[in-house]
């Protein structure tokens, strides 16, 4: 099984409107180490879902559905909505666990598409 944090503007797409659609194609990815981490991905790939900006917080979860690979420049990625984090978590509280201290996320701050840990994930679960 294979995690990652899919980051969003909440004025752009936010998780109440993934909650709304109930499914989504997750597009717009234009950095080619996140087009990488999209094209790892295969359905059943659990995710997070995280409001950038002013909010930097996580706040849902997801599931890839499916992934077309075949447009040579970024992989079409399907996913459908999770639920509501019970908890979620601020970028200033995910800088002050350990768990993350290697993480792209709080090391390469403008990367769309993070890799997670099995244990990353369970602790946003949390």
């Amino acid at each position: 099984m294979s995690y990652f944090l899919f980051k969003s503007e909440p004025t752009v797409y936010s998780f109440d409107d993934f909650l709304r659609d109930k499914e989504t194609v997750w597009d717009g990815v234009t950095n080619p180490t996140a087009v990488m981490h999209l094209r790892q991905m295969k359905a059943g790939t659990k995710w997070i879902f995280y409001h950038t900006g002013d909010e930097r917080t996580a706040v849902g979860t997801g599931t890839v559905t499916s992934v077309d690979a075949t447009d040579p420049k970024v992989p079409i990625v399907r996913a459908k909505v999770g639920k509501r984090l019970k908890t979620p978590k601020s970028l200033d509280t995910i800088k002050t666990q350990e768990l993350f201290a290697d993480s792209a996320l709080v090391k390469i701050g403008r990367l769309s598409v993070v890799p997670l840990t099995e244990a990353q994930w369970e602790w946003f679960l949390d």
